[in-house]
């Protein structure tokens, strides 16, 4: 997946394999600069207002968040790619290209579909009721292997309980949560958010969700850097204890950055055509990234920093929002 023969290091790049929500609409990116917007005005409008994108892929989010900013905005921008693969050719030079986040930052930091990358060890509950590690070929057969560690069964005795039934799995969510771990501490003030397919507690998936994509179709999962290789993300699990942490579905977030479904009056369309034609499709692009059953069902892991929550609303903060389940889009959505 990350070596140099790998599949995010592949020319295509992922988009090539799947669509993300910023792959689907500029009105992510756009709602994204919104956000950041939002973040600016509480953190008092600082010289320099830091944004960066996690997983970059070849730039598009970092380059539509520079050019939705308000100009005033842009002009104290620092954005910040963070990404394996080599710099695309063509990216707004204003870009800087990381492969790994600043050591600090003030303003946001943005993982959309990085922590369902971040490779994890699958458990398996053998004939005994013990959970296996599964170990897997380049060809993608699999066998058990030892029993799980005394840390993983722990973060499965927390996060993931698996009863001693055999062939029942789970993904053991302990790199992501350090992995996320390491970056919020890097934002000093403002805002990190991690946007990805995901699960609570209460209702995760008896047999786990490992899955590979290969040109915009779910396929097994060979390790063999021909696909994607993801797995859902237990979201609250990786929530770091800070003040003020949430959880909201896509829909929610989207819709509280003003992302709306809502088709344009019917009368626009007599009196001024070409508008309401922009409208209807703006429409639809909004209506697939906040519908229920796919992108809209995305969880959106909010972690403000010394600064109050840019996102208000009447969801519950975590640990206690254990009570949904957002679930994986199609697989041309990826």
């Amino acid at each position: 997946m990350y070596g140099p023969d790998g599949f995010y290091r592949r020319p295509e790049g992922p988009a090539g394999h799947f669509r993300t929500s910023v792959h689907a609409s500029p009105l992510f990116a756009a709602a994204v600069a919104r956000l950041l917007c939002r973040v600016d005005e509480l953190l008092g409008r600082p010289a320099e207002l830091g944004f960066v994108d996690m997983a970059a892929g070849r730039g598009e989010l970092a380059a539509g968040v520079l050019a939705a900013l308000p100009a005033e905005a842009a002009s104290r921008a620092r954005v910040y790619a963070v990404e394996i693969a080599g710099r695309p050719t063509g990216l707004d030079h204003r870009i800087e290209w990381l492969s790994e986040p600043p050591e600090r930052l003030t303003g946001l930091l943005f993982a959309n579909e990085w922590l369902d990358n971040v490779p994890v060890e699958v458990a398996e509950v053998d004939a005994a009721g013990v959970p296996r590690h599964v170990l897997v070929r380049r060809d993608g057969t699999e066998r058990l292997g030892e029993p799980v560690s005394e840390a993983e069964a722990a973060w499965l005795a927390r996060w993931w309980p698996l009863p001693p039934e055999p062939g029942l799995r789970a993904e053991i969510g302990l790199p992501r949560d350090a992995a996320w771990a390491a970056v919020v501490s890097r934002v000093e003030r403002g805002l990190a958010v991690a946007v990805d397919y995901a699960h609570l507690a209460g209702a995760r998936p008896p047999f786990g969700t490992l899955t590979g994509f290969r040109e915009g179709r779910e396929t097994a999962p060979v390790p063999d850097g021909s696909c994607d290789i993801t797995a859902h993300v237990a979201l609250d699990a990786c929530a770091v204890a800070l003040p003020g942490a949430r959880l909201r579905s896509q829909r929610e977030a989207l819709r509280a950055l003003g992302v709306s479904g809502a088709r344009p009056p019917l009368s626009l369309a007599s009196t001024r055509p070409s508008e309401y034609v922009r409208a209807l499709a703006s429409a639809g692009e909004a209506a697939e990234l906040t519908a229920a059953g796919g992108l809209g069902d995305f969880g959106w892991l909010l972690q403000p920093a010394g600064i109050a929550d840019p996102l208000p609303g009447t969801t519950d903060p975590l640990p206690g929002n254990t009570d949904q389940s957002y679930g994986k889009t199609d697989p041309a959505s990826g």
